[in-house]
């Protein structure tokens, strides 16, 4: 409002000069203090200061989980923000009334949609609010955008249909190749010249490339000098001496049960049971790192059970370090920027419907990782791009999720017949992973056989077939180079410059302005 009074422009022209995407569902009370601001600061009329809010404002959902999609306390509100709270009662009003001449008859709709959840404890729903304010809503993946219109928004995306939309989420190639893995930026301009970093598309170059024994020697070492360097971080960091010729299997990403960590340190004790009777595994190094939120014992559960495993699989003289076990604590962008370039399989296992893209598995697959994952998230479409014979696929689908949940699902009849599990599990509540005490992962284990929420046990065996194909490919390393190669090639589509592309068109409207040579900064 100030740049436009400064710049001489009435307060009616805020749309045409700006548009405000509210990330997620956490800067939602943006409708209520725009409207406001019009109002009570500028004079506004109410009819004027909704038009302008709605032509300035746009929501980009990021979850598709119910917890995420915050509801903020009547109590709170009134205490806090009471002029807000007044301006969305009345919005939710008009609101209501526009829906009641549209669905006349329907109070159950009425309810669904309003924007306050009624109840002992009174809440205002933040995710609708966003929804109602804004003149578009987008998923950040093709398979995200479908569920968020189907379910989670299916009644306003019925009310309407032509506010929604998909901008499938991308990482930025200067970030997260150039300045993290500068060796393979190197080899990309030898090969291809640099014009990649401004159009990730011209990756397409490296196909004349991709089957030159010469080439194939140079991308393998890129890869090799990578893990030397994080191997080197590890053992500063840690103290634990790790493979780099190993397989570098990496899930480091927020810590949580839909994301399926537990899936992945279940899969360790039966490897590490494997390895002790005997069988021929080749070398690995899995290395896992995230956070949990502050109350989420569950998630801290799971990264004690990781921890713990590593503590006894990384002194065990029988596995003579055929297998590491590694939590990168802390996590952060300046750890992912070395994280990411050494990966060779990168995890991406969430149950199926329950991410909406992720970022991490754009930023693995560019860095030549292959995936092993679930039909989730933006995996469909790295899938799709880099080809199903270069991506680990195991799990069941969204909709297999679904039928199998509606069906009343229960986790035994598959643990009966998983006798591998089985023994992982029995050997976790044994005590064998947290120094003899029987009781300190009961509870995940009580979670895992009796509810199990994220069919983590429905999906164990699958997994378990997948990561026996990756042992297999691994033993190949012109094909497993190969692979890597196609998979970084085909990540063009994943440049932010695309995805914000896509919002200038399908939300903003705005066309590029080209900036000239005698603008150009220095």
């Amino acid at each position: 409002l100030r740049i436009l009074k400064n710049q001489g422009l009435p307060v009616s022209a805020f749309h045409r000069k700006f548009a405000v995407q509210l990330n997620d569902t956490h800067p939602a009370i943006t409708v209520a203090e725009l409207m406001r601001l019009l109002i009570d600061q500028e004079g506004l009329s109410w009819d004027q200061a909704w038009s302008i809010t709605t032509a300035s404002l746009s929501y980009t959902n990021h979850t598709l989980l119910p917890e995420a999609l915050e509801t903020w306390g009547i109590d709170l509100f009134e205490q806090l923000l009471p002029r807000q709270l007044k301006i969305i009662y009345e919005i939710n009003a008009r609101f209501l009334r526009m829906v009641r001449l549209r669905h006349p008859g329907q109070p159950e709709l009425l309810q669904r949609v309003s924007l306050i959840e009624e109840g002992a404890q009174r809440k205002v729903r933040m995710a609708h609010l966003a929804v109602v304010g804004s003149h578009h809503t987008n998923g950040v993946a093709e398979l995200h955008s479908r569920l968020l219109q189907q379910h989670v928004l299916a009644d306003f995306a019925r009310l309407w249909p032509e506010r929604f939309t998909n901008v499938t989420n991308g990482v930025t190639p200067r970030r997260w190749l150039a300045v993290a893995n500068p060796d393979l930026a190197t080899l990309l301009d030898d090969v291809i010249g640099d014009g990649w970093r401004r159009n990730l598309d011209t990756l397409q170059q490296l196909q004349q490339h991709k089957d030159d024994p010469a080439f194939q020697e140079r991308w393998y070492q890129v890869k090799s000098a990578a893990k030397q360097r994080l191997a080197r971080q590890i053992q500063h960091q840690l103290g634990v001496l790790i493979d780099p010729t190993s397989l570098f299997d990496v899930q480091v990403k927020r810590i949580h049960e839909y994301k399926r960590q537990h899936l992945a340190a279940l899969e360790l004790v039966q490897r590490y049971l494997r390895l002790r009777d005997g069988e021929d595994l080749p070398p690995r190094t899995v290395i896992f790192g995230g956070k949990a939120a502050p109350g989420y014992g569950m998630a801290k559960l799971i990264i004690r059970l990781i921890v713990g495993i590593a503590e006894m699989v990384n002194i065990d003289p029988a596995i003579r370090g055929r297998l590491r076990v590694i939590f990168l604590a802390n996590f952060n962008v300046s750890l992912g920027q070395q994280v990411y370039p050494a990966v060779d399989l990168s995890e991406q296992i969430s149950t199926a419907g329950k991410e909406a893209s992720g970022t991490g598995n754009m930023k693995m697959a560019l860095n030549g990782a292959l995936t092993i994952g679930t039909l989730d998230g933006a995996n469909i479409e790295i899938r799709d791009r880099v080809g199903a014979e270069h991506f680990f696929l195991f799990g069941r689908d969204s909709a297999e999720v679904e039928r199998l949940i509606g069906e009343g699902y229960h986790p035994l009849p598959f643990l009966d017949h998983n006798p591998s599990l089985k023994a992982a599990m029995e050997l976790i509540g044994s005590g064998h992973f947290s120094e003899g005490d029987r009781e300190l992962f009961r509870p995940l284990l009580v979670n895992l056989s009796q509810s199990d929420p994220f069919l983590v046990v429905a999906d164990a065996a699958d997994y378990s077939r997948a990561q026996n194909a990756v042992d297999e490919a691994w033993r190949n390393p012109a094909g497993w180079s190969h692979s890597s190669i196609i998979n970084t090639m085909n990540c063009g589509f994943f440049s932010s410059d695309r995805s914000i592309s896509e919002y200038a068109e399908r939300i903003w409207s705005l066309k590029p302005h080209p900036i000239g040579a005698s603008n150009k900064a220095p």
